[in-house]
């Protein structure tokens, strides 16, 4: 008898035992309506924002591409299909293949310009120097002007008879006066200079942001190490402020594949092309907007999106991608490691 009981209770114990432990083994799940809750509340917050992207960047791009095909006047309903005429009338067309042979240019031009010019500054601007909030301030200053007041200013500064021409004339350097806006060898350069000036703001003020996030100590060790001032800068400072300038180049190449309004506002919708300054965008509101031909301005502006996303997914696949894979945590970045 007590031998039965023991066995009882052995068992008991036992199946009390395996029980616990399925519990603890076993998954817990959320109530379908916690999950439920879950998903109406990201659609309600990223509802709006998801419509307002599809209904102002994708509709309009899948509209541009659909107009494309069709030669269309820009009043009622495209009915006149021509297919691929447009984009084989674009490829052949010299003025079109000068005008991105010109993006491209100003794409390297500004990051040649720009990045050095604005590391130095960055790198005056973060040392304790009396003055120093001016000067950041004057440096932006131009960032924050309107780009019609930018062009108007400079064009009449760069007219043949304009403020620059005549005070070289004041100087005794009359043999310096040129065409600055007219003449194609120079022009190009012109607009660099202009382009420069602009936007060099944004660009010291975002390296400088990334001089500021690095930590002081590196530099301490460094001085005790008997490193000099650019020793430092080249050894410290330009390797972890490469993040900051990858970023800035991106930016720096999509809006010169983009630049429109300097270039129209400067040298207007028919002198670009002879001055050897058109661009894409200038190219295509002369021949779709200008010339009243919409469907092939829709085309070059398809061309033109195509041309900045491939641009952009390539930077971003060989450039960019050591940020996005330092940027990863959790499990998703150790199994990428693997």
């Amino acid at each position: 008898m007590i031998d039965t009981q023991t066995q009882m209770e052995s068992s008991a114990s036992e199946k009390s035992t395996r029980t616990g432990a399925d519990r603890t083994s076993a998954p817990v799940r959320r109530p379908p309506r916690a999950d439920w809750r879950k998903r109406g509340e990201i659609a309600l917050l990223s509802g709006p924002a998801l419509l307002v992207f599809l209904g102002f960047v994708i509709f309009p791009v899948m509209m541009a591409a659909f107009y494309g095909f069709f030669k269309w006047n820009g009043f009622g309903w495209p009915t006149e299909f021509v297919g691929l005429d447009n984009y084989v009338l674009m490829l052949q067309d010299q003025t079109f293949r000068d005008a991105v042979a010109h993006n491209f240019a100003i794409v390297v031009l500004s990051l040649v310009m720009q990045g050095p010019i604005a590391i130095l500054f960055a790198l005056l601007l973060n040392q304790k120097i009396r003055g120093r909030s001016l000067i950041r301030v004057l440096i932006f200053t131009p960032y924050v002007i309107a780009e019609v007041v930018v062009g108007t200013g400079w064009s009449l500064m760069l007219q043949d008879a304009g403020a620059l021409n005549s005070l070289l004339e004041k100087w005794g350097l009359g043999a310096l006066q040129n065409s600055w806006i007219a003449d194609p060898s120079i022009a190009i350069w012109s607009l660099m200079i202009i382009i420069t000036w602009k936007y060099i703001g944004f660009a010291v003020i975002l390296m400088l942001a990334g001089m500021q996030s690095i930590p002081e100590e590196l530099y301490e060790a460094a001085a005790i190490d008997g490193a000099g001032f650019w020793k430092t800068q080249w050894s410290i400072t330009m390797p972890l402020l490469g993040p900051t300038i990858r970023i800035w180049a991106f930016l720096s190449v999509i809006g010169s594949l983009q630049l429109f309004d300097l270039v129209n506002i400067i040298w207007g919708q028919y002198i670009a092309a002879t001055a050897g300054t058109s661009t894409m965008a200038t190219y295509m509101y002369q021949n779709g907007h200008l010339a009243g031909n919409y469907g092939y301005g829709n085309a070059v502006a398809v061309m033109l999106f195509l041309i900045s996303l491939v641009v952009a997914l390539v930077y971003q696949r060989f450039v960019l991608r050591r940020d996005t894979e330092g940027a990863l945590t959790g499990d998703s970045g150790k199994a990428r490691r693997r």
